[in-house]
């Protein structure tokens, strides 16, 4: 039986209708996701940090060894002092673990496993790894994949109570629920690939040989084959360190920098004195 022209016409309305709406809602869906690094101010990621930092501390054993933990911040603060963008309070902790790994927080709180100072063979390289952590957090890496979480738990209603629309609730407010799950420490790929290459600048704008990256990498690389524990929960969640001392190599021209200090070498006396540092597991 053919169809009516009438109901040829009305059918053909009610399926350009739920294209259409189909469309909108992925437009929507995919602008809220473009813009939702801008709901999180850097205000936001500070309050936000300051919260995880407080979370952090009741969890991990903190180094307070004032010799290794001064050391640390003042080669920290360095760093910092030539990261471009936002100024945030940055602020670095020493983990009593003995595996190789660092991370950041939002808004600026670094922290290094006591096993990646020892793994380090001199201050270029222990000053690589916290210049790839700053990075993140000069990037807004935090601030990007809470967004990333936020929009993808609560969609649209989130962007709402973002704006004022839900009683005044604010960025910090519903991120911190996230806090808990570690969201903020999610990075991408790219986001560790960007990491090393903006954290190799600032090695070089502070005075520190940026080869010290490279040297690190190949340093984790042979842990890796003596130890691979040690090494897990690094690899669990950065791109191979094959593929980045290759594209470093390509990025870091040879130059001149400070690659040790006296200061460094006792530091790692200092931490070999000390009685064994905890496993992360």
């Amino acid at each position: 039986m053919r169809a009516s022209p009438s109901y040829v016409v009305s059918s053909f309305r009610r399926t350009v209708i739920r294209r259409t709406a189909a469309t909108v809602a992925v437009v929507v869906v995919a602008s809220a996701a473009a813009i939702a690094i801008q709901l999180v101010s850097v205000s936001d990621e500070i309050a936000i940090g300051k919260q995880a930092q407080a979370e952090i501390r009741r969890k991990t054993p903190e180094l307070n060894d004032s010799m290794v933990r001064d050391y640390v911040s003042r080669i920290g603060r360095q760093l910092a002092a030539h990261a471009r963008g936002a100024k945030y309070p940055y602020s670095f902790s020493v983990a009593n673990y003995r595996e190789i790994n660092a991370f950041a927080l939002p808004g600026g709180p670094v922290w290094v496993n006591r096993g990646a100072i020892q793994a380090a063979g001199n201050e270029a390289q222990l000053a690589a790894v916290l210049a790839h952590e700053v990075a993140h957090v000069a990037q807004r890496h935090s601030a990007q994949q809470l967004s990333n979480a936020m929009v993808t738990n609560l969609g649209l209603n989130l962007l709402g109570a973002l704006l004022g629309n839900s009683g005044g609730a604010t960025a910090a407010s519903i991120a911190a629920r996230y806090v808990a799950s570690g969201a903020f420490l999610k990075f991408s790929r790219d986001d560790e690939r960007e990491a090393d290459r903006v954290g190799a600048q600032i090695l070089s704008r502070s005075g520190w040989d940026p080869r010290g990256m490279i040297e690190l990498l190949q340093t984790i690389r042979e842990q890796e084959k003596r130890d691979p524990s040690s090494v897990e929960v690094f690899l669990s969640d950065h791109p191979s360190s094959a593929e980045r001392i290759a594209r470093l190599q390509q990025a870091i021209p040879r130059g001149t920098g400070k690659r040790d200090s006296a200061q460094f070498q006792s530091v790692r006396a200092r931490l070999r004195s000390l009685p064994p540092a905890r496993s992360m597991k």
